[in-house]
């Protein structure tokens, strides 16, 4: 896992010293990615630039990493951030085509299959790989850049168009330390800032995109285009409920197998619920069998929460009482990791996890309690599993479940009780800038876009309107929610130099579950149906039957204090505070003065506090220009 970025330019010499320098400074931008080795290669009109976090070949696997001893074609030239999986049955393909390595890292055998595969079509790598991945490829020859991205968006990467070639980097901030980028934000962009939906098209800052998961991009003389190699399709699925349940299963064990391989201290993250549990238990048991005695599991929890718990929609139990339960039943090596509100309200932490993000996310405990506990984690360990995207893949949120967000005409997770959030209400924004914004449009756009994209069902279940709009609620969660989640895990996670593995994204698992229809999801009427019988022999009773309950926020009262006093600083500012343009000062004073509470139907007015000092601080920072 590691921090990239580069620089093309076809007109300019991008090897004086001026230029170096401002590469230098880029890839200092991806330092807490990469905090064990760094490394720049440059040429007349390319650049490549990598920080290093070593998990596998330590010594071997150094990058900018180069392929010119071969005589297979021109030199190629990688930096590659992330894991491949199945790396060791790609290298014995190439071993067998006569390859001969110099390494035993995957980024090697990632390299010699673009000189193998990749050299008409680079998407023929990419669909063989099977990870976690984001890289860039320069050929000499063709003088060709090939940006590369995970079928799901697991590992960021974002690209900027110039008028000579284009910049790009695993993260906002490396992009924007070039001089050629410009720090402007305008109405589109802030949309998306205001909105909890994934568009890789637009990356906020004026110009700036994500390439799309599952694409590439090519960047030549001639232009920029995008192509998609992968993407979410019918399979058909004719497997009975029982058979489905044991390829699940399969999956799963293969799938954890292949995501313990790591040269570095190895943990799980754990929340006392069915995904988190299961993975530990299945990592566990194959620890145990390859005689490394005990897993490490970590989990967050907060002063006093489980003590003071007051269950609300979408939270009805702690997540302490089943962590330890699961601890014990399976056999880690466990710590709590324990947080004050003076913890998270601590300003470094809270510039920290506004740092790692880019952008103003406005959800505030849930980052920085997030952002501690990997902090707290990498004492100990340099990799972990985590269970997210299960809720996606298995259908486990309760908005899943819910008549009445089901049929919304919109994103479940904006019409249910998850996020609770109106995208025609102002809130605390000024209301003329938040019409002329028009937030709800931009969503609604969003969402008919995904709905042409969703693939057709066949068979049986074509026939049921219930399932056609199931598959269609799987797919916005799978596209337009969870890559908002995977770039929290990977920006928060990074920060401290910790590389989160995410299992439940294995495009296997994904593909084959994403085909099988809602019945066979909920066919014992509960959500995760799949999941739990899959794994239900791993686990105790309680965690099987335990219903979801989402990362923890905390209900200490001392907490929205805090913000209420950040907020009330801000408004002392009066004009000169750097959000003022964009409030409504007035509202922000109401909203002061309310009473606080804990109950869900609250979290969003929390939230809204959240964001103004999040946005306050950002523009602030980031010196961003505002053109709306």
């Amino acid at each position: 896992m590691c921090g990239i970025c580069g620089w093309i330019d076809y007109r300019r010499d991008l090897g004086d010293d001026q230029n170096r320098r401002t590469l230098a400074g880029m890839n200092q931008t991806m330092s807490c990615r990469g905090p064990d080795q760094e490394g720049i290669w440059v040429e007349r009109h390319a650049a490549l630039c990598h920080r290093r976090l070593a998990v596998i070949d330590i010594e071997g696997g150094r990058q900018p990493m180069t392929l010119d001893d071969d005589d297979r074609g021109p030199a190629l030239h990688m930096v590659y951030s992330g894991e491949t999986y199945n790396f060791r049955e790609l290298r014995a393909e190439l071993d067998a085509a006569g390859h001969r390595f110099r390494t035993s890292s995957d980024t090697e055998v990632v390299l010699r299959a673009h000189r193998e595969w990749g050299r008409k079509d680079p998407r023929e790598v990419a669909r063989r790989l099977n990870g976690m991945f984001a890289y860039a490829v320069w050929d000499t020859g063709s003088e060709e850049l090939v940006l590369v991205r995970d079928r799901l968006g697991i590992k960021p990467l974002y690209y900027y168009p110039t008028p000579n070639g284009v910049l790009f980097g695993s993260e906002p901030k490396a992009i924007l330390a070039n001089p050629d980028a410009d720090r402007v934000v305008e109405a589109e962009g802030l949309r998306r800032a205001l909105a909890w939906v994934a568009d890789p098209s637009n990356a906020v800052f004026r110009g700036m995109r994500e390439v799309p998961p599952g694409h590439v991009v090519r960047i030549g003389r001639n232009g920029i285009r995008e192509e998609r190699y992968w993407r979410l399709e019918d399979t058909g699925h004719t497997d009975d409920v029982p058979t489905t349940v044991n390829h699940v299963r399969e999956l799963l064990e293969d799938t954890a197998k292949r995501q313990l391989i790591a040269d570095v201290p190895l943990c799980t993250l754990l929340s006392g619920g069915l995904d988190s549990s299961a993975l530990t238990a299945l990592a566990a048991r194959h620890v145990t069998d390859q005689g490394g005695g005990r897993i490490r599991s970590f989990a967050v929890d907060f002063a006093g929460y489980a003590e003071n718990f007051q269950a609300d929609d979408v939270r009805g139990t702690p997540d302490t009482p089943y962590v330890h339960e699961v601890a014990e039943f399976v056999g880690t090596d466990h710590r709590d990791i324990l947080l004050s509100t003076e913890d998270m309200m601590d300003p470094r932490v809270r510039n920290a996890a506004l740092h790692a993000r880019d952008l103003p996310a406005g959800i505030g405990d849930m980052d920085t309690s997030l952002y501690l506990l990997f902090k707290a984690v990498r004492e100990e360990s340099t990799v972990a599993l985590s269970g997210e995207s299960a809720d996606e893949v298995f259908g486990g949120y309760r908005d899943f479940h819910d008549a009445d967000t089901v049929a919304a005409d919109t994103f479940p997770w904006l019409a249910g009780r998850m996020m609770n959030h109106d995208a025609k209400d102002p809130g605390l924004f000024d209301k003329g800038l938040f019409a002329k914004l028009d937030v709800a449009g931009y969503v609604d756009d969003q969402y008919r876009a995904a709905l042409a994209e969703v693939p057709q069902l066949t068979g049986p279940a074509a026939a049921d309107p219930h399932e056609r709009r199931m598959r269609e609620i799987c797919y916005l969660y799978l596209t337009k929610f969870l890559p908002n989640l995977l770039d929290r895990k990977d920006r928060m996670s990074m920060a401290v130099g910790l590389e989160v593995r995410v299992p439940f994204c294995d495009h296997r698992l994904v593909e084959y579950v994403f085909g099988t229809p809602w019945a066979h999801k909920t066919f014992d009427g509960r959500e995760k149906s799949l999941l739990r019988h899959a794994t239900k022999d791993l686990l105790p009773e309680s965690v099987v039957q335990r219903v979801k309950s989402p990362y923890p926020s905390t209900q200490d009262e001392g907490y929205e204090k805090s913000l209420r006093d950040r907020v009330a600083g801000i408004l002392a500012e009066g004009e000169n505070a750097p959000v003022a343009p964009m409030v409504d000062l007035k509202a922000i004073r109401e909203r002061l003065d309310a009473p606080s509470s804990h109950q869900q139907n609250h979290m969003g007015q929390r939230m809204q506090l959240e964001r103004i000092i999040d946005l306050n601080q950002w523009l602030g920072d980031y010196d961003v220009e505002l053109n709306v």
